[in-house]
């Protein structure tokens, strides 16, 4: 076909303007080890989307029992244990008696009411907000606010407690008088951003204590690197999906109480600790589930593609326009 007139003229006049705009062909034929990496990473995601596809609908809940877990089980163990609770907080912690037993009354009320809330997603942000309080309390009351172990598991729990916050979000307005509307979807970016630090924060714990082994090492470079990639949201649902897998491994092979019999001193510690990783297990299945949000490189990428494509859809209607 040939083409004829001052079309014919415009046309023949493009190439250098089209070639000065496309991308080299070099650095698309030989990418970076980074961009080799992210390639693929998301042939990974891909094919997990694929094969988690029937039990997806089921993620979300079973993230937010996983992660009311430990609320449960220290309600249960208040109730079982209860005359030991109330012994330990008069007779060590020197707190009168009356106090102790409305303490233990309300953190098990709170535990119970605000686990079922969160499970049923039902009154949510104060089911929330009952549970923080319980792990400040329980921190003050028993004296474990300095303990850094103690202290940095608990920052992960309540990560996870903020991406039950912001799984709630829609897009409703709230209104309040005198300021701007405020959209939910933006504080669900940040929930989402803010539950996301605080997770990394078990690592940090596992980092700091117990001695240190070649395999504690690899675990710990494995499981920071994951870590930090959950926190800038690069390949955010794959590097959760890593930490699922370690930290259900970690449960399985360390925290094992059900091996110990019922009068093992090791044997509610161990459980303690297995019930707290659960829930962070829990926050990093809503991750998993929801993504990294806007405040992430994954959104950054997405944006960017986006743009990169509309401009060469726009540079492809021109020439057609011409021709």
């Amino acid at each position: 076909m040939s083409i004829r007139g001052t079309a014919s003229r415009q046309f023949h006049s493009m190439p250098i303007s089209i070639s000065s705009r496309a991308p080299p062909m070099a650095s698309s034929a030989d990418p970076s080890p980074l961009e080799t990496l992210r390639r693929q990473a998301t042939r990974i995601e891909e094919l997990l989307d694929s094969v988690s596809g029937p039990v997806r609908p089921y993620v979300p809940a079973i993230g937010r029992f996983f992660i009311v877990a430990t609320f449960l089980e220290d309600a249960f163990r208040i109730l079982s244990q209860w005359s030991d609770q109330v012994f330990y907080l008069y007779s060590y912690r020197h707190i009168p008696r009356f106090i102790v037993i409305i303490f233990l009354f309300f953190n098990v009320v709170a535990m119970l009411t605000g686990s079922l809330c969160v499970i049923t997603r039902k009154y949510t942000g104060y089911a929330v907000g009952a549970l923080v309080g319980v792990v400040v309390s329980q921190a003050i009351g028993y004296g474990l606010i300095f303990e850094l172990k103690f202290f940095l598991r608990n920052l992960s729990v309540i990560g996870g407690l903020l991406l039950v916050l912001s799984d709630t979000f829609s897009q409703r307005r709230m209104a309040f008088a005198g300021l701007p509307n405020v959209d939910e979807k933006d504080k669900q970016m940040y929930f989402l951003l803010a539950g996301r630090v605080l997770l990394i924060f078990l690592f940090i714990g596992f980092v700091v204590s117990g001695g240190w082994t070649f395999g504690r090492l690899f675990i710990s470079a494995v499981g920071f690197t994951a870590c930090v990639m959950v926190v800038v949201g690069f390949k955010t649902k794959l590097s959760a999906m890593l930490l699922v897998l370690m930290l259900s491994l970690f449960n399985i092979f360390v925290n094992h109480y059900w091996t110990y019999s019922s009068n093992h001193p090791n044997r509610d510690f161990l459980k303690y600790e297995y019930f707290q990783t659960l829930s962070i297990v829990g926050g990093l299945l809503l991750v998993v589930n929801a993504g990294a949000g806007k405040l992430s490189i994954d959104e950054k990428k997405k944006v960017t593609i986006f743009i990169a494509t509309l401009s060469e859809i726009q540079l492809l209607t021109e020439c057609l326009q011409i021709y």
